[in-house]
């Protein structure tokens, strides 16, 4: 049986397609976030150690102690936060922001030039190159998807196994998460290049927020070694 919204009102058949239509592109330029899970738990646990030891030594050192373990937490936490948990990329419909340890590049996709990952995770744009450093390359993750591709290949009597997924298993990518991160900002970029909003030059901002404690615990601790 149809509806009666389907025939006799279309008015209400077109709103609710163009509805469909809005969700689904909503599904499609979703925003996406990549981080790396293995930097940010080293980074926690960096911290922590870091912590307990410099607050230790301000709470029972002696002497120049205290404000040297001040000097070396004022040095050392902002580069640990800068190297394991600041790193992030977010792909959203116009743009991609590359949050790296010392500096945010905002990318519209129209400036892209190409992605690519060899040693490390890259992105070109506007004549530049800039390393992604929230997608980690891992040669020994790589090995380990070619060798389940090539396993995967191998069992297919019939040969419909790609490189990228199996017909049996269509949700499951089988190439290493540095690169399955990599081919998903290249459909982005193709996909949204045209975009009236994905238009302009990339922007590049240092991050002072990290950068002066960073040069102030350096001049701190400098300063300590040098009167000792």
């Amino acid at each position: 049986m149809t509806s009666p919204d389907d025939d006799s009102n279309p008015a209400a058949s077109s709103s609710a397609s163009s509805s469909a239509s809005s969700d689904a592109e909503t599904e499609t330029f979703s925003d996406r976030i990549y981080r790396s899970p293995s930097g940010i738990a080293g980074g926690v646990l960096l911290l922590g150690l870091s912590g307990w030891l410099g607050i230790d030594a301000m709470i029972r050192g002696e002497g120049r102690t205290p404000w040297l373990a001040l000097a070396g937490l004022l040095f050392a936490v902002p580069v640990v936060i800068a190297f394991t948990v600041r790193p992030a990329v977010y792909a959203g419909q116009d743009r991609l922001l590359v949050r790296n340890p010392f500096r945010t590049i905002t990318l519209p996709w129209a400036s892209v030039e190409g992605l690519r990952a060899g040693y490390t995770s890259e992105v070109l744009a506007g004549g530049a190159t800039y390393q992604l450093w929230a997608i980690p390359v891992s040669l020994r993750q790589r090995k380990r998807a070619a060798r389940q591709q090539a396993r995967a290949a191998s069992e297919d009597p019939f040969g419909a196994t790609s490189a990228h997924v199996a017909t049996n298993k269509p949700d499951e990518d089988r190439r290493a998460p540095s690169d399955a991160a990599i081919g998903d900002l290249r459909e982005m970029a193709e996909l949204n290049a045209q975009r009236g909003g994905a238009q302009g030059a990339p922007e590049v901002r240092w991050a002072f927020e990290v950068i002066a404690p960073t040069l102030a615990g350096a001049v701190l601790l400098g300063v300590m070694l040098a009167i000792g």
